[in-house]
C-alpha cells in the first residue's frame, strides 16, 4: 500500500495479550502428512492476515486461502489458543502478539532496528522530515521502522507495509546496489506495475534510472509510488557487501523537491555509510548491466 501523507499524529495501537500457549506435543513422535499440511495452512493464515490493513473476516480469509470456512476456523482457533492470532469485537481476525514477537525476532538477531534507530533520529533532526528503514523480502521493500518528523503534513506508513522495488526510493536504492543479475531475479519477468503517472514501467528506463542512482549515490522517488510524496534513499550493505536494507527521508513534494532533495540525498548517503559500518557491513561497487551499455558507468 502506498505511504500516506498524514496531518495528524498516529496513535500507538493498544496492547493486547495472547492466551496461554497449548501444551507442547510429545517428543519423539514423527509428524505425519496431516501435521505438515496443517502447519503449511497455519502459516498461510498468518501470511494472509499479515497482508491485511487491520484484519479480515472468516469469510474473506476462506476465500483468500481457497479453504472451506470450517477448516479456516479450526486453523484460526488453534492459532488463537497460542496467541498468534486474535479476534476483535467486530468478529475480524488479526495478527496476535505472539506472531508479532516471532517477526521481531529476526530483526533482533541482526540488531538492525536497535542499531538503526539513533541514526534515523539524527536524520529527522538534520532533515526535518520523516526517516524510514526498510528491508527487501520476496521481491518487495518492507518497512520495519519509521521516525516521524514534527511537521503537520508528513509521511506515515504502517510498519510491515510493503512497497514495490521499482517504484519506491528504498526499493530503487537496493536494486541499484545489487548486481544486474540479482536485480533482474528480484524483479522477476512480469510487467512493472504502475502506481502513479510518474511510475517507471519501462525496463530500459529503469536500468537508466538505476545507473543514475549509482552515479549520484542515492535513489529518488519523485511521486512514483504515491502522488505528492518525494523521497531520497540509500542502501545498507551487509558483511558480504550485499544490499539487504535501505534508509530514506520522505515528505511532501511541496517541501522536499528536487532542489532540496539533492542536499537531503547526500545527507542520507552519508548516514547510510555510517550505519553500514556500525552494522559491520561494507559497501560494494556495482557496474552497469550490458543492457545499459550506453549509460555512463557508475561512480562514487
Amino acid at each position: 500500500m502506498p505511504p500516506k501523507l498524514k496531518t495528524t499524529r498516529t496513535q500507538a495501537p493498544a496492547r493486547t495479550r495472547g492466551k496461554p500457549a497449548r501444551a507442547a506435543p510429545q517428543r519423539g513422535r514423527p509428524a505425519g502428512p496431516g501435521h505438515t499440511q496443517a502447519l503449511s495452512r497455519g502459516i498461510a493464515v498468518l501470511e494472509a492476515l499479515a497482508a491485511t490493513e487491520s484484519g479480515a473476516t472468516l469469510t474473506a480469509l476462506s476465500e483468500t486461502l481457497a479453504l472451506p470456512a470450517p477448516t479456516t476456523y479450526r486453523l484460526l482457533a488453534t492459532l488463537a489458543e497460542s496467541g498468534h492470532v486474535e479476534q476483535d469485537k467486530n468478529g475480524e481476525w488479526r495478527i496476535g502478539i505472539r506472531a508479532f514477537r516471532v517477526g521481531v525476532a529476526f530483526l533482533d538477531h541482526r540488531d538492525l532496528v536497535v542499531t538503526a534507530y539513533p541514526f534515523l533520529k539524527r536524520l529527522v533532526e538534520l532533515a526535518g522530515e520523516t526517516a524510514n528503514l526498510a528491508v527487501v523480502e520476496s521481491g518487495q521493500a518492507v518497512f520495519v521502522e519509521q521516525v516521524q518528523c514534527r511537521e503537520l503534513m508528513r509521511m506515515s506508513i504502517k510498519l510491515g507495509a510493503r512497497a514495490p522495488l521499482h517504484a519506491s526510493g528504498v526499493g530503487k536504492a537496493m536494486l541499484a546496489a545489487m548486481s544486474p543479475a540479482d536485480a533482474d531475479a528480484v524483479l522477476g519477468g512480469g510487467e512493472l506495475a504502475r502506481y502513479t503517472a510518474q511510475t517507471i514501467t519501462d525496463r530500459d528506463a529503469l536500468v537508466r534510472e538505476l545507473a543514475a542512482t549509482r552515479r549520484r549515490g542515492y535513489a529518488v522517488d519523485d511521486e512514483e509510488h504515491a502522488t505528492g510524496l518525494y523521497c531520497v534513499a540509500c542502501a545498507l550493505w551487509d558483511e558480504a557487501g550485499e544490499p539487504w536494507a535501505a534508509i530514506s527521508v520522505a515528505g511532501p513534494k511541496s517541501r522536499v523537491g528536487a532542489e532540496r532533495g539533492a542536499a537531503l540525498g547526500k545527507l542520507v548517503a552519508g548516514i547510510a555509510g555510517e550505519l553500514t559500518a556500525a552494522l559491520g557491513g561494507r559497501r560494494r561497487e556495482v557496474t552497469s548491466s550490458p543492457a545499459a551499455a550506453s549509460v555512463p558507468p557508475a561512480g562514487r
